[in-house]
């Protein structure tokens, strides 16, 4: 089952088993947003503990490839990308550490001003969930090697099976990129 997927399923059980925890008893809801703010502050932790391992691990293999064009703002080419393995790890880590910011923030509004409840005990889990999901996490903190799924650059992740996009690794894709950057150079 893919990421999106699980996603879907556990936040699904996680509602309906929120709907039977009363949310009413004050002690009870000081318990998950204790619950919330410790699984927030832990991902956090480990995040910061995955971006540390990468620093000591200072891989500069150099990583060549093309990201995909925005077909919105009529790029459909795509642009050639040249960086070091720990760099890219670094910047995966960072999307996921803003991620959790995110999520912190539309908590934050609600749970504290929408004064929803239910979020906060689905997040609590999700956030683990996502955690464990994490293909930087996977790589530097379990331990699991840099292929398949886990072959960087990173794959976008698909819902249902679909076909998945993201960046394209093959030499002629990274060629032709070079042979487009080579002439706007000119």
């Amino acid at each position: 089952m893919s990421a999106a997927a699980s996603n879907l399923v556990i936040s699904l059980v996680a509602m309906q088993v929120a709907r039977k925890i009363p949310f009413d008893d004050p002690e009870i809801l000081n318990y998950v947003r204790f619950a919330y703010v410790v699984v927030q502050l832990a991902v956090l932790g480990i995040y910061l503990l995955v971006s540390s391992k990468i620093r000591a691990k200072n891989d500069q293999t150099v990583l060549k490839y093309v990201e995909p064009g925005n077909p919105l703002s009529g790029d459909s080419q795509g642009t050639l990308v040249t960086i070091t393995v720990k760099d890219y790890d670094l910047q995966e880590t960072s999307k996921a550490v803003k991620s959790v910011y995110m999520g912190i923030a539309m908590m934050a509004f609600l749970h504290g001003y929408m004064k929803y409840t239910q979020p906060l005990f689905i997040q609590s889990l999700m956030g683990l969930k996502n955690l464990y999901d994490a293909k930087v996490v996977a790589i530097h903190l379990l331990g699991k090697p840099a292929e398949g799924d886990l072959k960087r650059p990173f794959k976008a992740p698909s819902m249902f099976g679909a076909p998945a996009g993201g960046p394209q690794t093959d030499k002629a894709a990274i060629d032709e990129a070079e042979k487009r950057a080579g002439k706007k150079e000119d």
